[in-house]
């Protein structure tokens, strides 16, 4: 079996640190990064880490996942609530996905209420700033054991 976590990031997501730190706290995708590159490590596992602002090339990334890696974290941003193309893709896959936002997107926007990843991941993890990641992290090991 794989042992690497691919964690994969959507839009505007690498401005974190600067984008409306009143909902997404000061942490950069950096500090993210670090973060879970650490609790990959304690708990045995790779990590795999990208972001995109470009659709497609999530897909693709997610195809790879498929092919290499243990499980998938994803937060795909506004594509959450826009993208049957990362529904598709994630559908596809035989592993565990954890779908993960920094923000509560239910308590938001009411277009936020709505996400095509909800129904093909293993679970969500939502609301609890950047320990959302490691949070899922944590969701995505256990699920494998």
């Amino acid at each position: 079996m794989a042992n690497t976590i691919y964690i994969l990031n959507g839009p505007n997501l690498n401005l974190l640190g600067t984008r409306e730190p009143e909902i997404y706290g000061n942490a950069t995708l950096a500090d993210i990064k670090t973060a879970c590159a650490a609790r990959c490590k304690s708990r045995g596992y790779g990590m795999s880490f990208h972001q995109s602002n470009i659709e497609g090339e999530i897909v693709e990334h997610i195809q790879e996942a498929g092919c290499k890696a243990a499980a998938v974290i994803i937060n795909a941003a506004a594509y959450t609530h826009t993208s049957v193309a990362l529904y598709d893709s994630l559908k596809a896959l035989s592993i565990p996905v954890i779908e993960v936002h920094i923000s509560q997107p239910a308590a938001r926007e009411a277009f936020r209420g709505t996400s095509y990843i909800a129904p093909v991941a293993t679970g969500s993890i939502s609301g609890f700033g950047t320990n959302s990641y490691l949070l899922a992290i944590d969701a995505a090991i256990d699920t494998l054991l």
